[in-house]
């Protein structure tokens, strides 16, 4: 007698593929997440590359669409000294490029104070612009690229700092919407996970990357140019419910799930039936699933 299925409200049973070939005709384009599925932060994964370019050269372009706080030509340097080939996708899209240009436009006609909130690693992406780095007090704005040490530190050693933020009024542009991510084997924290502490303490954010449409629709139209068309199906890839799969759906995209990444520690028994009840908790779905991104 076969068990009776339990139907999880909301959501839907995933189909559990073996590798990407299996969907992949049924797409004329990919918009696939970076970080947790073609590299883990220092080094990239060779599955997930002949992946890409297995879609790249029978059904059509790739886009990586990626919450790092960079500019696309960076996501693609960082990529490239991870071991990824260039040659595996077509274009990226990146939460930081979005973020750089509304700075761009905030300092467009005078010096915008500005108060930063991330690693100096990451001050190239707002290199060129026409604002001064300030102390709360003098701040008209505030940027959260990521926390300054994200190995050691955690978003109560900024407690003290949103504080003061929310009794100036400040604004967060939150340039990173990704909660935590894998660096290596250790699940760090990102400037996502500061931006939901500020708004619990009333504070305003204004993210830019997924889940969040506007980056949705610049991937679409980079992959319109590609094609010279808008794409008919296009197929999302991404290991992050809350802002992958997520944005995915609020997009109107088919969505393939990668159970071994952010919620990897979630996954456990890899059913169907267990994805669709992980998928209603964090109110989202994907038609298909599969542990890693693989041809």
């Amino acid at each position: 007698m076969r068990p009776v299925r339990r139907i999880f409200p909301n959501s839907q049973m995933p189909r559990l593929i073996s590798g990407l070939s299996e969907i992949a005709s049924g797409h004329d384009a990919l918009i696939c997440d970076v970080w947790g599925v073609v590299h883990d932060g220092s080094r990239h994964h060779p599955a997930a590359a002949e992946a890409l370019t297995r879609f790249k050269q029978k059904h059509g372009p790739v886009v990586l669409l990626t919450n790092a706080p960079r500019v696309p030509a960076e996501v693609a340097a960082q990529c490239t000294s991870y071991g990824l080939p260039p040659d595996c996708y077509d274009a990226i899209v990146s939460s930081g490029g979005a973020a750089r240009e509304e700075l761009e436009r905030r300092s467009a006609s005078r010096t915008l104070p500005l108060y930063y909130i991330g690693p100096d690693r990451d001050l190239p992406m707002i290199q060129g612009l026409d604002m001064a780095r300030v102390s709360i007090a003098e701040a008209e704005i505030a940027l959260a690229i990521g926390l300054r040490d994200d190995m050691t530190e955690t978003v109560e050693d900024y407690a003290g700092e949103l504080a003061a933020m929310r009794s100036k009024g400040l604004t967060m542009l939150c340039a990173n919407p990704d909660l935590v991510v894998h660096r290596g084997e250790k699940l760090v924290y990102c400037a996502g996970s500061l931006a939901q502490a500020y708004e619990r303490l009333g504070g305003r954010v204004i993210y830019y990357g997924k889940p969040h449409l506007p980056v949705y629709e610049s991937a679409l139209s980079r992959l319109a140019a590609l094609l010279g068309h808008a794409p008919k199906h296009p197929l999302a890839v991404g290991d992050g419910l809350l802002t992958d799969i997520k944005g995915a759906n609020a997009a109107g995209l088919d969505a393939l799930f990668i159970a071994d990444g952010v919620h990897g520690e979630e996954i456990g028994p890899y059913t169907d039936e267990h994805l669709a009840a992980l998928f209603t908790r964090f109110g989202a779905a994907a038609g298909s699933a599969t542990r890693k991104l693989v041809w």
